[in-house]
């Protein structure tokens, strides 16, 4: 097979460059080893006729108004703002730590104007914030800390906070209101038909060629690419030479209840101390979806299985940036995406990479120029369409 471009991964990352390289002129093979495009944030329906995420639960929400309306092309929206909340001493209390979730676990009644009088006068400060321990203790204290984020955390990394960098926990703010929202940016939608729609969409191109069940060491041969899009682990391509790059993989647990209309108050509920998962999503919630019934998953942490989460620890830099020194090196080979450089992005940081990567190989390989993408926003449906919409299969 002969191609412009080979491009490894049908998930965010893949889709994207796949899209923007074939609006300009160039022809384009894209495979997964998967059975399906979407990567993990590919959605279908259950057999009991519910939207679900069978890799866990996938949000959108951006302050790139550049990625915002890059995606509006292949997809509608329904506005969602998702809340979390956290299973402590027998309560349900909101996630990230506001000024209610404070008021409820002790008793108090702190307003906006003594909620950081609180906070300061049980933190702990730290002369150096080196790790996600130092990160928490160092804004709310012990308590807070042990009641929140420490078994949390050793559940999904099989690692104490004190072993992790600080990036971990610095991803959860500790607010100073009330907003219980579980993200601020100033767009948060979900695809009003799912993400495999929109992905279907993206992908719906004549210079798109889509084969999945196809694992890329096994055709790399057979593949005749000027350049090659890679967005497997990092590691894996370059055949493991300096060792694995670690990750935290995740097991998943879908149950249905037959005529539960709702399973939770919220769309996920933590669950830092108690049982084996982390937490459990209700996927109504976040889809919108009208349905006698509900699903639900519950995540449970492992060491092994597909790569999820990148480990962020100093000596699992170090060798990624042997594998980086390898991969500069690697002719007509673009790495983009959460594994090929073993990063925790965002689906929107994954988009807005993708973008960029594009453009540089659309200049690389002196493409022909085309219109950019629109700008506009196509109109939020109102609820009684996304009610008629959004249980229909696709």
């Amino acid at each position: 097979m002969i191609t412009d471009v080979l491009i490894v991964g049908a998930g965010f990352s893949g889709s994207v460059v796949a899209e923007r390289l074939a609006s300009h002129g160039l022809k384009v093979v894209i495979i997964d080893k998967r059975p399906h495009i979407g990567g993990n944030a590919y959605d279908t329906f259950d057999r009991h006729g519910v939207l679900m995420h069978p890799y866990g639960p996938h949000i959108f929400h951006t302050n790139s108004q550049r990625v915002a309306s890059y995606l509006s092309q292949f997809t509608e929206w329904r506005p969602y703002e998702h809340h979390v909340l956290a299973k402590v001493d027998e309560q349900f209390l909101p996630i990230p730590i506001n000024i209610d979730t404070v008021n409820r676990l002790y008793g108090l009644n702190l307003t906006e104007e003594t909620i950081q009088t609180f906070y300061d006068r049980v933190r702990a400060p730290r002369a150096q914030i080196k790790t996600s321990e130092d990160v928490v203790i160092n804004a709310v204290g012990r308590d807070l800390y042990e009641k929140f984020f420490r078994g949390y955390t050793r559940k999904q990394w099989g690692l104490d906070p004190s072993e992790l960098s600080a990036s971990v926990a610095a991803r959860i703010p500790t607010r100073t209101n009330n907003d219980d929202r579980y993200f601020t940016d100033t767009f948060q939608k979900m695809p009003l038909h799912g993400y495999t729609r929109m992905f279907r969409r993206m992908l719906d191109h004549p210079n798109i060629r889509i084969d999945v069940g196809v694992d890329f060491f096994a055709v790399q041969r057979k593949i005749r690419a000027k350049h090659t899009v890679f967005t497997g682990p990092l590691d894996a391509y370059f055949n493991h030479c300096y060792g694995k790059l670690p990750y935290r993989s995740i097991h998943f647990e879908h149950e249905h209840f037959a005529n539960t209309k709702q399973f939770q108050q919220v769309g996920t509920v933590n669950f830092p101390n108690d049982y084996e998962f982390t937490r459990i999503t209700e996927f109504k919630h976040v889809t919108g979806q009208h349905h006698g019934g509900t699903s639900i998953v519950r995540e449970y942490p492992q060491p092994d299985g597909d790569p999820y989460y990148p480990i962020p620890r100093p000596e699992n830099e170090c060798l990624l940036k042997r594998y980086l020194a390898l991969a500069v090196k690697e002719p007509n080979v673009s790495f983009v995406g959460r594994l090929a450089q073993y990063r925790y992005y965002n689906m929107d940081q994954c988009a807005g990479a993708a973008l960029k990567a594009a453009e540089e190989i659309v200049l690389q390989m002196g493409a022909k120029s085309v219109a950019p993408f629109k700008n506009s926003l196509p109109c939020i449906y109102p609820d009684p369409v996304i009610r008629r919409h959004v249980c229909e299969p696709v």
